[in-house]
């Protein structure tokens, strides 16, 4: 399943087709309390999350977490969202248009900064798996950013015929605009993840509210 020149979507995971704010946020705010920190709303989250995550930690610590800090923080994160992540569905619709894009005979694949070990058995949970070329997870440290990532995904996918200039990736962060950039790709950001609309709007790319929208404006940007 090649795009030989037609369109290609590099999906996001995490708030674009795994709809797990609540997840995020329960996952936080159980982290916080650990740390004797108060509790965020979804958003606050969003006005103030951003990409490296020790960056976000900053912006409430007043600080930047020490080395120690950040590797309790993270630990003590993932383990609650572990446990809120089971009672998370995709995004509304989700399932939908990746049959319909792939049944149209185009391409698409799945890169998330979300463990790889944890994300297959989540996507395989989902019955999507069938729909991508490639599904790639972090599989480093976390905490860092999606480019290189990204340029890596991209590598791989040339073997099945994927132009970056014919590749729209769709995500939730403004991270994901400038992995695109990065890569020779383009963007499309989804309001309903992580990040406000404002800030998102500041990554310079099409944003929009529904998944549907992201991927109708993917047809466009491809020509």
């Amino acid at each position: 399943m090649g795009t030989h020149g037609t369109s290609h979507i590099v999906w996001d995971w995490n708030g674009t087709l795994f709809h797990d704010n609540d997840a995020i946020i329960g996952a936080t705010n159980a982290a916080f309390a650990d740390l004797g920190l108060e509790p965020i709303t979804l958003e606050r989250y969003r006005a103030l999350y951003c990409v490296p995550v020790p960056k976000f930690y900053e912006r409430l610590l007043g600080r930047m977490p020490t080395e120690a800090e950040w590797q309790v923080m993270d630990d003590t994160f993932h383990r609650y969202y572990t446990e809120h992540r089971v009672r998370c569905s995709l995004t509304e619709g989700a399932g939908l248009l990746l049959a319909e894009w792939r049944a149209a005979g185009r391409s698409q694949s799945l890169l998330s900064m979300y463990g790889h070990d944890e994300l297959i058995p989540l996507v395989r949970r989902f019955g999507i798996e069938e729909h991508f070329l490639r599904v790639d997870g972090r599989t480093g440290p976390s905490g860092g950013s999606k480019a290189e990532h990204m340029v890596r995904h991209l590598r791989e996918l040339a073997l099945h015929g994927v132009e970056p200039t014919r590749t729209v990736v769709i995500g939730d962060a403004a991270d994901d605009a400038l992995a695109a950039r990065h890569a020779g790709a383009r963007a499309v950001l989804y309001t309903g993840g992580s990040h406000s609309r404002a800030s998102l709007e500041g990554a310079g790319v099409p944003v929009v509210d529904t998944l549907a929208e992201a991927v109708a404006l993917a047809e466009d940007l491809r020509a």
